[in-house]
């Protein structure tokens, strides 16, 4: 990937395909072969979650990179078979099929990688170093990034983040959530996921609650965690400089979260 002297923040959603959004974010008369091509238009980028379940096709990637905009990027879920294990040491091989199955075909487009842990997943520092060293750093040419979405409270631990900081992987940023909030800045980009949109309003969120998440966004892109974010107390210094930020409006209710992200780029523009 080429490196940014400027920081982009991206955001978008999860997947693309959902029936209720026909209609709403989607024009009714559209074809659901043409829902991608939609959505990476009024997006900035989306988290692929077919990824999370199986192995994709190399002609999927070949697709998915064709139908949308040359500045576009997914980002994608890794799969649950690496990370939803008891020793994730164990986990080479699935990692190694993942990375074989033909993400290269996204090119430029390919962004972040989640590797999201089951609620019940503790941390073990010495397993989880085994499995962050596992992660490869390039990719046929393509530099890399990695981000861990841990959701035990275990994970708010000093030796957590110092070894997420010492492989250069980003902690994903819950918001909304129940999941622990860890905003330490471990890597050059921010990875967010939030959670909080409801039916009661329009867009998703209110319109203060967009305004402050498109500040935080502005912070963090300028490598600085705000104020009313949580963070773990640790004596490493957070990566310094611009950042990537990549913000992802998931769960909460569904049916709004394209709404939330388009007003939330709106306010960046």
């Amino acid at each position: 990937m080429a490196t940014r002297t400027k920081p982009r923040i991206r955001i978008g959603i999860g997947g693309w395909t959902y029936a209720p959004w026909r209609g709403v974010f989607y024009p009714q008369d559209l074809t659901q072969k043409r829902e991608l091509e939609y959505a990476s238009r009024q997006l900035t980028t989306i988290e692929i979650n077919g990824t999370f379940y199986g192995l994709q096709k190399p002609e999927s990637y070949m697709k998915w990179h064709d139908e949308t905009p040359d500045d576009f990027v997914f980002s994608l879920k890794a799969p649950r078979y690496a990370t939803n294990r008891r020793v994730l040491a164990e986990a080479g091989d699935s990692i190694e099929r993942f990375f074989a199955s033909g993400l290269t075909h996204l090119k430029q487009k390919l962004g972040p990688i989640n590797w999201q842990f089951a609620t019940t997943k503790q941390f073990d520092a010495e397993d989880f170093e085994a499995f962050l060293a596992l992660l490869p750093t390039k990719l046929d040419g393509h530099t890399l990034r990695h981000a861990v979405e841990v959701r035990h409270e275990s994970f708010r631990d000093a030796t957590f983040v110092a070894l997420a900081h010492k492989y250069g992987v980003a902690i994903v940023l819950a918001g909304d959530s129940e999941y622990p909030q860890i905003a330490n800045l471990t890597a050059p980009f921010v990875y967010a996921r939030i959670m909080g949109t409801t039916d009661k309003q329009a867009q998703g969120y209110a319109k203060k609650a967009l305004d402050d998440w498109t500040e935080r966004a502005r912070q963090l892109a300028a490598g600085a965690v705000p104020h009313d974010l949580q963070s773990v107390e640790v004596r490493t210094a957070a990566k310094k400089g611009a950042h990537d930020v990549y913000l992802y409006i998931i769960s909460g209710f569904k049916e709004r979260n394209p709404a939330a992200a388009k007003a939330m780029i709106e306010r960046l523009a």
